[in-house]
Formats: structure tokens, C-alpha cells, sequence
């Protein structure tokens, strides 16, 4: 019925459309940089004349439809020069704009100075979009440009402490966050369990940040959306371009294929921190190091087709003595194919394939673990210009989920241990969706979305029975969740469905415009994730197990509403972003105390469904042009986990109380700056501050046989001491850079100014002196001075 009335407003949204019988025709193409040809991403092409504003794809494509006559077109990018160019449109046309970021005046283009910094006309909300080059000026730990650690500094955006891996988005879990490398699905964006993110700075395009209003294209997760794009690399000339660091470097190469047609790019980094490792005889025989591998092949058939063939291979090694070892990371495959069937129907047909990996040698043990998930992934989409007032988006996807939650083998034949393979998992998820975007008038704008999505949970494997269907039982006696004993089992033959899940998720948004400087916008979307991940960690570990949707783990469902107010200062120069969300999420698991998580066999037998609520207010205010230039942002949030019992006689957890979830930051403050001092020598620093993470602390202990145990209070009910730093970086380009080919900068960083000592945990002990309980606080980094040297020619 939902989607009967979804499909019947576009529908007539469309004959409205199509009714309008001026004469009209399109200009179209893509806009792209004039050095190196690579195409942008969300470059704004706007029409004074009928107030007409459009943004190229993900591939740098565009398309207009007015009615004939002659008009002004402006194209501009953040970062480049606004140009204006004049056209004559009496017919069809297709022009491909070169946009320059220096002074460079090209034939029949006027150069202007002004560059919308933020649309209000567009219903898009709780969208950020970094600039890669303004990523690269933020000062980071040990100088290592951050990809993960930039978007802490956003509102509604918070870390689960120092060195912890993921990010966390609107009270969400880091595991309901969607990470996209070229359509390609990461499922571990860490290096070093945290210290470092997987994207390469030098490699990367074009990102944004969905935090709500998530497009109907998008699916699978429901936090947020991460939608990373690779650079394709250079049709016009060979280039270099890198940076060596104390712990790290990294180094990148693109060029031509054929000049103008095609084009490849190949990046790599590499830590080699264990090298001073092996100076010291304790040391010699143990490593900790990454590195990481970026490939991508472009190549312009003609006019109407384009293919793309991108990659990505990421490792971490961890070594003891060669006794335990510790191998992860991530490997992506994409094959894609644009093809123009019209001026106005574009269209992008990928085949994917994404790997997560975790493997553990311990051979004083004396065997070996593999466990991980792969996915394989086809997707069709279309964007339909229609007209300059309404354009459709729709198309199709399949994934086919492989998940291997672990296989122990013996190292050697006096291992001892047996041969193990834990259940392996296979799951299907299909999905079809429509998104229509309607500038109904010249002051509200719509868009309406819809989408379809179906998930088989399928065989071959074994599902234990239970009796009453319930995995857990309660022990009233005793106030504790045991395990149930399986009454028996029931194998499904490979391909047999075992489970099966569908879901309609609309999406809205919309925008009013008060004036030309100032809008109310508003959003709903509903998500599904039918993917849950195995941890009770309030960050992702590499040990970590994704499950698939299935009798007893239930997909998530997540409903947001957003209600914003944007405002541009001075032309453009300021910018002021204030947004207020609602936010639930049911079947979001939870654990009974003293759940075994890894290796498990009947995993149902340790987890509880609840459900997440979050809502808060964010606040981001923008200085985006001058000399001096950055943000504010300020988050008052709050994020809460209800786990009631099935039944009255059931306590579930904390009693059925709502209590603070492991995300609840409730302030979050964030001020990040620049300064361009003159050419040579540029500035920055950034604070952050946040509200501690809540966490269980013990309240009392008894003896048991000689043995103190602890006894612990509500589930976090207590918090970690407030956490915040100060970080400031200075870049020197020497002035010699600009007669010649190589151009090189030194950056100067110092992390954690005044050296704070952020907790990452609270510990408890017995003091070996006095025999008095204390607490120990674990901290991370002090105080981190770094330098680095980058270049490119």
C-alpha cells in the first residue's frame, strides 16, 4: 500500500513535469579539473536567468533542460575558479567545462571571484563534505593525514575514546555506519586497531557524510552513510606525489593510458616503526606495521562510455616473537561501466567484490584461526534528468554475503589441536529503489524516495531448535540469563532459504527557501540493516564477527526525523548549519553478563533484542573564505539503549530501564582553523572535547573461596573523565616551489598540546603496599611532536 502511494506521487510529480509543452532543449557533459582532467564531484552549475541550479554525479556528468534562448551558465567547485561562459541554446548541446584553481584566464571564460559555499535551495540535510585538501592542513597524531580522525571535528560525530577504531554518528553504533571506497563496502576502516584510517589522503576524490536524509540508493546500515570516492589518475600527464613521515610514507603515480582517453593511478603506504624494533635485541623478532595498496584504471571508449576498473588491498601484521601473530585488513575489486543512453539518462553498471580478512597464528599454541566476510556485489543505477525542475534516480542491487566466523587449523602435526570449522553463513540481499527530486516552486523543494529491500538468510548449515523458540532462559532464583539446552537441530542444503526478511524504507526531504540566504529544511528516512556485528566493545576490533539476520538475530530498523535551519553570512563568506534529529533503532542487540563472544557456536544463546534511541541538537558554523578560515561545531545529544525481559518475571538489563549506551556523548565541541600567512607559511589547530563514555564501574566485592570478585552496579551508569586536546600544525612551502617541477612542504605538528592525559580505561587493583583498592587510569598519547615532508611533481 506504501509503496502504491509513493510510486502515484511520482508519477503525477512526472506528468506535471511533462505537461509543461514549451519548447525545450539540454546541454549536458562534465566538469572537470584543466590539469589532470579528472573529473568533479558535486561541482555546481548554476542559470541565473531561470535560477537553475544542478550538480555533476559521481562521475563529474550534468545535464540541463530549459526552454530555447540564451543564457549565462556559471560552473564552480570549492577550491577552483568560478567560471561563466554564455551558450546559445537552440539545440542540443554537449559541453565539457575545464574548471582551473589558479589565475590561469582561458579563452571566452570570464573568471569569478565568488563560489557558493552552501546551497539552501537543495533539500539535502545532515550531509558534510570534507575537501581533501583541507583534511591535509588539519594537524593529526604523529603527522598522519586522518581521514576517520577529520570527521570527529563535525557535529553529531563522536570516537569511543583515543586509539579506538570507527566513528560513531547520532548516538549510533560504529558498526551501523555504511563505508564506501568507489561502491565498494569496508567493513574495518582502522590501521593499528585505531591509530590510523585505510584511506590514503593522496588517493581520495570526494567523500561525504550521510548522518540522515539518506538518499533511497543507499541501504544495508542505519547510522550513516561514508561515501568515499578514488581520484582516477591523470589523462594528461605523468605526475608524482607523496610524503615521508616519522612512522610512515606513502607514494602515488598517475598518468596517461592514452592522452585525453585514458588513465591510471597506484598508491601505496607503508608504517616501518618495526624497523627500530629490530635495533633492540628484546625487540628484533617482534613487527607491528601496515600498508596499504590503491589502484585505479580509467578509460573513455567514446562519447557515451567510460570503464573504471578500482582496487584496494590494506594489511596490519602484528608479531610477537613469531610466536603470535596477527594478520587483517581489507581487499576491493570494482568494475565499472558509465554509459550515456541519452543527453539526459545516465547510467552506472558495477560489479563488486569486498573482503574483510582476520587471521591468528599462535604457534606456542600451536594452531592457527582464519575467520572473515566477503561480499559480492552487482548494481545498476540511473539518473534521469528529466528537467531542470525534476530528476529521477532508480535502479537496482544484489549482494551475496559469505561469512567464515572461524576455522582453527593445526600448525604442525604435534599441535594437539584438532581441525574446527565454525558454521560457515550465506546470505542474499536484493533491493530495488526510486528517487525523484521536484523544485515544486521557487521555494520548496522535495525529494521523495522508496526503497525495496528483501534478505535470505540461507544454508548450508546446521540451526539448533530450542524449546519455545527461545535460546535463553531466566533463572528467577538467581536474577540471571543461562543458557538454553537445544532440544535438537535442523540442517538446510546449500541455497535453501533458512530465513527470510523484506522492508519498505521511504525517504523525504525538504527544503524552504525564506530567502536567497536562508532555508528550513526537514527529513524522515528509514533504514534496514539485516547485518549485526559481534562485539561488546564500545569500538570494532579486528577480532570482531559480522552475523546475518536470521531465526533469532533480527534486523535493525532504524527511523530519523530532522528539522534544520541554514543561513549564508555575507556573501557566503559565513555559513551557520543548525540541525535537531529524532532517532530510533529496534532489534539492537545486547548482551547477558558474562557472554563468551568468540568462537561461538549458538551466539542466540548470549544476546538479547532491544532497542536505541538518540536525539540532540548540532550546531556548525563555517568562516569558508579569507585568510583565515575554519568551523565551529557543538553536538548536545543524547543516545540510549532499552533491553527489557520477554517476559514480566524477566529483568532484561539494568531492570527494563532505559540506561546510557557505550555512544552517549552529551556535549561534543569541535574548532578547527587555518591561517594562510602568506605564501610560504600557513597555520592550524584544532580543540575537541567531549563528554567522557559512559562505562560500568565496580561498586563493591566479596570473597569467594579466597578470591576477591568484584560486584558491579547498572550498566553504564558511570562515565570516563572528560575527554579533549589541543593540536596545532605549521606547513613552510618553500617560495622556490613555484619555478619548478618539484614542489615540496614541510609540516610541523604537535598533538595534545599541553599534553592531556585522556583515559581510555579505568582499571582496578589491589595496591601490592597498602592493600588498598585503587583505580588506574590508562592513557593512550600525551603530548606528540611530528614532522613530515611531502611533495609532488
Amino acid at each position: 500500500m506504501l509503496l502504491n502511494k509513493y510510486t502515484s506521487l511520482i508519477v503525477v510529480l512526472l506528468f506535471s513535469i511533462v505537461s509543461f509543452s514549451q519548447e525545450k532543449f539540454t546541454f549536458s557533459g562534465t566538469v572537470s579539473d584543466i590539469k589532470n582532467n579528472e573529473t568533479l564531484i558535486g561541482a555546481t552549475i548554476y542559470v541565473p536567468e531561470t535560477n537553475t541550479t544542478i550538480k555533476t554525479n559521481e562521475y563529474g556528468y550534468y545535464s540541463v533542460t530549459l526552454p530555447k534562448g540564451n543564457y549565462t551558465v556559471l560552473i564552480s567547485y570549492i577550491g577552483f575558479q568560478t567560471l561563466t561562459q554564455s551558450i546559445a541554446l537552440f539545440e542540443n548541446l554537449k559541453i565539457n567545462h575545464n574548471l582551473s584553481e589558479n589565475s590561469e584566464v582561458l579563452q571566452e571564460v570570464i573568471i569569478k571571484d565568488k563560489n557558493k559555499r552552501s546551497n539552501t535551495r537543495s533539500p539535502e540535510m545532515s550531509l558534510n563534505k570534507l575537501s581533501i585538501s583541507s583534511i591535509k592542513k588539519m594537524p593529526v597524531v604523529l603527522g598522519e593525514v586522518d581521514v576517520i580522525k577529520s570527521l570527529l571535528l563535525l557535529p553529531g560525530v563522536t570516537n569511543a575514546g583515543e586509539g579506538a577504531s570507527g566513528f560513531n554518528v547520532r548516538g549510533g553504533g560504529a558498526d551501523q555506519n555504511l563505508i564506501l571506497l568507489d561502491e565498494a563496502t569496508i567493513f574495518n576502516s582502522s590501521h593499528v586497531f585505531g591509530f590510523f584510517s585505510v584511506f590514503n589522503p593522496d588517493a581520495i576524490k570526494d567523500l561525504k557524510l550521510y548522518k540522515g536524509g539518506i538518499p533511497a540508493n543507499y541501504g544495508g546500515r542505519v547510522s550513516s552513510v561514508l561515501d568515499i570516492y578514488q581520484k582516477d589518475g591523470s589523462s594528461k600527464g605523468f605526475h608524482m606525489n607523496g610524503g615521508i613521515g616519522l612512522i610512515a610514507s606513502r607514494l602515488l603515480i598517475e598518468g596517461p593510458l592514452k592522452k585525453d582517453k585514458g588513465s591510471f593511478l597506484i598508491g601505496g603506504r607503508s608504517s616501518y616503526a618495526h624497523l627500530f624494533l629490530k635495533l633492540s635485541e628484546d625487540q628484533k623478532n617482534n613487527s607491528a606495521y601496515f600498508y596499504d595498496l590503491n589502484a585505479k584504471l580509467s578509460y573513455k571508449l567514446n562519447t557515451n562510455n567510460n570503464l573504471y576498473l578500482s582496487g584496494y588491498f590494506g594489511r596490519d601484521v602484528f608479531s610477537l616473537n613469531k610466536s603470535f601473530t596477527n594478520i587483517y585488513g581489507n581487499s576491493t575489486l570494482n568494475l565499472r561501466w558509465n554509459h550515456l543512453y541519452s543527453d539526459k539518462l545516465f547510467s552506472n553498471l558495477s560489479l563488486i567484490y569486498s573482503d574483510y580478512y582476520y587471521g591468528l597464528d599462535l604457534d606456542f599454541v600451536g594452531f592457527k584461526w582464519d575467520s572473515g566476510i566477503k561480499n559480492y556485489n552487482i548494481k545498476y543505477d540511473f539518473k534521469n534528468y528529466i528537467s531542470d525542475k525534476f530528476k529521477l534516480n532508480y535502479g537496482v542491487n544484489a549482494i551475496y554475503y559469505d561469512f567464515n566466523p572461524g576455522t582453527i587449523k593445526p600448525t604442525d602435526l604435534n599441535s594437539g589441536i584438532n581441525f574446527d570449522q565454525l558454521d560457515k553463513k550465506y546470505a542474499f540481499e536484493p533491493a530495488i529503489y526510486i528517487n525523484a527530486e521536484h523544485e515544486i516552486s521557487k521555494k520548496i523543494t522535495v525529494n521523495l524516495g522508496l526503497r525495496y529491500s528483501l534478505f535470505y538468510r540461507l544454508g548450508q548449515s546446521s540451526v539448533n531448535i530450542y524449546e519455545n523458540n527461545n535460546p535463553l532462559t531466566f533463572n528467577t532464583d538467581l536474577q540471571i540469563y543461562e543458557k538454553a539446552t537445544p532440544i535438537g537441530s535442523q540442517f538446510y542444503d546449500k541455497n535453501e532459504v533458512i530465513k527470510s526478511y523484506n522492508n519498505l524504507e521511504p525517504r523525504f526531504s525538504i527544503s524552504y527557501q525564506l530567502n536567497d540566504n536562508q532555508a528550513i529544511k526537514g527529513s524522515y528516512n528509514r533504514m534496514t540493516q539485516y547485518l549485526q556485528l559481534i562485539s561488546n566493545t564500545s569500538s570494532p576490533t579486528p577480532l570482531d564477527v559480522w552475523m546475518p539476520s536470521d531465526n533469532y538475530i533480527k534486523p535493525q530498523i532504524a527511523d530519523q526525523v530532522a528539522l534544520g535551519y541554514f543561513k549564508n553570512f555575507k556573501d557566503d563568506t559565513y555559513s551557520l548549519e543548525v540541525e535537531t534529529y529524532y532517532k530510533t533503532v529496534k532489534n539492537r542487540l545486547d548482551y547477558i553478563d558474562g557472554a563468551n563472544l568468540i568462537a561461538n557456536k549458538a551466539i542466540e544463546q548470549v544476546i538479547l533484542n532491544g532497542q536505541l534511541r538518540s536525539y540532540g541538537l548540532e550546531v556548525l558554523f563555517r568562516k569558508n573564505e579569507g585568510k583565515f578560515n575554519g568551523w565551529i561545531s557543538y553536538t548536545l545529544s543524547k543516545s540510549e539503549q532499552q533491553t527489557p525481559g520477554r517476559t514480566p518475571e524477566e529483568s532484561g538489563i539494568n531492570n527494563g530501564n532505559w540506561y546510557n549506551s557505550v555512544y552517549d556523548k552529551t556535549h561534543n565541541i569541535a574548532i578547527t582553523n587555518t591561517y594562510n600567512l602568506n605564501e610560504k607559511w600557513s597555520f592550524a589547530a584544532n580543540f575537541a572535547l567531549q563528554t567522557g563514555q559512559p562505562v560500568t564501574y565496580p561498586n563493591g566485592q566479596y570473597n569467594y573461596l579466597g578470591i576477591t570478585v568484584p560486584s558491579y552496579g547498572l550498566r553504564n551508569e558511570n562515565r570516563l573523565p572528560t575527554y579533549h586536546h589541543l593540536d596545532i600544525s605549521a606547513t613552510l612551502t618553500p617560495t622556490k616551489n613555484k619555478n619548478r617541477n618539484w614542489k615540496g612542504e614541510w609540516v610541523f605538528s604537535v598533538y595534545n598540546l599541553y599534553n592531556r592525559k585522556n583515559a581510555a580505561s579505568i582499571n582496578f587493583r589491589r595496591n601490592a603496599d597498602t592493600n588498598n583498592n585503587e583505580a588506574v587510569k590508562v592513557s593512550i598519547f600525551g603530548i606528540v611532536p611530528a614532522v613530515s615532508y611531502n611533495f609532488k611533481f
